[in-house]
């Protein structure tokens, strides 16, 4: 038998994020939602900033389509802080290879010419 899913996550009027891209929404954009319905699957509509002073309007979301601002700001710092941890690696990465260029091999002493 299905588990029923009929606890509202998100309240009317809350500000939410799109938490993966949409048909025509992309991933983080964010919106309001106008109407919360169903019995035994809840689902959302939400108005979606569209940009250029434009609205999109989609309904038949579920709470797994939507996030809070607050919980969308944590997963994007967390992608930005992965980037700068990979960037510091390539960096650490040349750096010990300029190193180790640099450094003569153990019993190849330089000569004095």
């Amino acid at each position: 038998m299905a588990q029923r899913n009929d606890t509202p996550v998100f309240s009317q009027h809350q500000k939410v994020v799109a938490a993966h891209d949409l048909p025509g929404i992309a991933a983080g954009t964010k919106g309001k939602i106008l109407l919360i319905n169903g019995l035994s699957w809840v689902r959302y509509r939400v108005l979606f900033d569209g940009g250029d002073e434009r609205a999109i309007e989609r309904g038949m979301l579920s709470a797994e389509d939507l996030t809070t601002p607050e919980a969308w700001a944590a997963v994007e710092q967390q992608a930005r802080a992965e980037v700068r941890r990979a960037e510091r690696e390539v960096e650490r990465e040349a750096l010990l290879a300029t190193v180790a260029a640099a450094t003569p091999a153990p019993g190849t002493e330089a000569s004095d010419a």
